[in-house]
């Protein structure tokens, strides 16, 4: 009878488990039975492994064999556990010492011919295995460069388990034959989903994104822009075809700041788990931008799918944008759905197979037209909606929803002046990113002993305690709460926004001038503050 163990990584949404794999062999009529609580494609694996060990030079045994995934109670999916279940069964039959993967962590699929190929959500997967206390991994060469992004864990990547069998045993490793060079990697196809855009503008340099001097006009926008990214508060543009409300919204992602390490890791896990993460790119450094189509269901935007749920765009969004132009076209539905991690970052979904908790902490902007035709305004711009069109129309967007959006802009036409450039060219998005980026640089400074980092992330009762503003300055803001034209959310937010808008000019707290401002760009009501200038004051 022989005995060995290994093991591998559970994935349950973008956390991991770590899952002992362990072999038995016994005397009787050969079979293999895997147990475990294994999906369709996990059950799958006795005959890869099987053609696998062949193919590889090794013998398989031919005895009753069994291969237990514990614990038994968590489900586990997927081909990653392909190498491990090798690994054990050769150890148990004795080709490899059971000593030598008694400690080892093992992610990869195998081919029948006995490559390694690469799977989804290997970072994850190894940041659960250094928590649980692994220090050496064993995955496929081709996502070694993502395994070695956890500090603390020594990464082997294999081509073959011929090579992996060399390694165990002291033998030497043979050479397998890399991809023709100008030919497509057929071992990459396991990494990537097709068809999956709403991971585009990826990791892209802001250099060569498009630039915000392109916008014509538009100057209240352009500041409610610069006030978003450098709080991440949630935006709303709102007005006719043709403003440039979306090519605002393009490109916001070039004003925020890289990533740092902590956001960048939480990013990558996130894309390699969802099969998004672009090859080669083992980080993600810049912040996520993805723009659903409006006919996007509930579950493409909060997550879901069979079994246990996958990763939806508020997720892939995590630390980034997330753009949803013609807002009132999704389905209310959907857009409901965004209130709760709108306010916690992140969502929790339940299914028959078990519940997940994904990150969604991402900067909301929503682009609308005033009603159906797009032309009505408050001066009247030949609108033909009726009065009860225009009222249905915009009550798409509900009230608890707006309720959560800071920045409440109408753009308005672009005049000849602008288009034609008369008026004088905007900044670039380098020139606003740089002071963007000197605002999170206080915010980051002032709240450096706290869990956050941003303005917006700042809970209501610390900040009315921790960080008031100056003295008198929330006086107008209580008035209109009084009037019932702000809720007890509206003047947390308010505050969040004012703060923001003292670091842009670098004030030490909000004055009753940041206050005036935020409490305008919320309402629309003008508050006799100028709001075209994204200068310091």
């Amino acid at each position: 009878m022989g005995f060995a163990r290994t093991c591998s990584v559970a994935l349950v949404g973008v956390e991991g488990v770590v899952v002992e794999v362990q072999a038995d062999l016994e005397p009787g009529v050969a079979a293999f039975t895997l147990v475990g609580l294994p999906d369709k494609s996990l059950t799958e694996s006795r005959d890869r492994v099987r053609a696998a060990v062949a193919n590889s030079g090794a013998e398989w045994p031919q005895k009753k064999l069994t291969v237990g995934l514990s614990p038994a109670s968590v489900p586990k999916g997927g081909s990653g556990f392909d190498l491990a279940v090798a690994a054990a069964v050769l150890a148990a039959a004795e080709r490899i010492d059971p000593r030598t993967i008694a400690d080892l962590v093992l992610i990869g699929e195998l081919g029948l011919d006995g490559r390694v190929r690469p799977v989804r959500g290997v970072l994850p997967a190894v940041l659960a295995a250094a928590d649980a206390g692994y220090q050496q991994v064993v995955v496929p060469e081709q996502t070694a460069g993502e395994a070695s992004l956890v500090p603390g864990v020594s990464v082997l990547g294999i081509r073959s388990l011929r090579q992996l069998i060399a390694v165990l045993t002291d033998e030497p490793v043979p050479e397998e034959e890399p991809t023709e060079e100008g030919r497509p990697d057929s071992m990459l196809a396991g990494l990537l989903v097709p068809g999956a855009g709403l991971g585009t503008g990826l990791d892209a340099d802001p250099a060569e994104g498009p630039d915000l001097a392109d916008v014509a006009g538009q100057h209240r926008a352009r500041r409610a822009l610069e006030v978003a990214a450098a709080g991440s508060h949630h935006l709303l543009l709102s007005g006719p075809p043709g403003a440039g409300k979306t090519m605002l919204a393009e490109r916001l992602p070039g004003i925020l700041p890289p990533l740092t390490r902590q956001e960048a890791l939480e990013v990558t896990a996130v894309h390699s788990v969802a099969g998004l993460l672009p090859p080669g790119q083992p980080l993600v450094r810049r912040a996520p931008y993805c723009a659903p189509h409006h006919s996007a269901t509930m579950q493409s935007l909060v997550g879901g799918g069979n079994g246990l749920p996958r990763p939806g765009a508020v997720s892939l969004a995590h630390r980034g944008i997330l753009f949803l132009d013609e807002a009132p076209e999704f389905s209310g539905k959907a857009l409901d759905a965004l209130r709760q991690p709108l306010e916690s970052g992140h969502v929790v979904i339940a299914r028959a197979a078990g519940v997940v908790r994904l990150p969604a902490r991402f900067l909301l902007a929503l682009a609308a037209n005033p009603c159906p035709c797009g032309r009505h305004t408050r001066h009247g711009s030949g609108c033909e909606c009726t009065a009860a069109v225009v009222r249905r129309y915009q009550a798409r967007l509900s009230g608890p929803l707006l309720d959560r959006v800071d920045l409440r802009i109408e753009a308005e036409p672009v005049t000849r002046a602008d288009l034609l450039g008369r008026g004088g060219r905007g900044e670039s998005t380098t020139a606003v990113a740089e002071r963007v980026g000197e605002a999170r640089a206080r915010a980051a400074a002032r709240l450096s002993d706290t869990p956050w980092r941003v303005n917006s992330e700042i809970p209501g009762h610390e900040l009315r305690t921790r960080y008031p503003a100056a003295s008198g300055a929330l006086v107008e803001a209580e008035r209109d709460m009084e009037r019932g034209l702000l809720t007890a959310r509206g003047i947390d937010r308010v505050l969040r926004v004012a703060w923001t808008l003292a670091d842009l000019a670098g004030h030490d707290r909000p004055d009753h001038q940041d206050v005036a401002l935020a409490l305008e760009l919320r309402t629309g009501v003008p508050r006799g503050v100028p709001v075209t200038t994204g200068e310091r004051s």
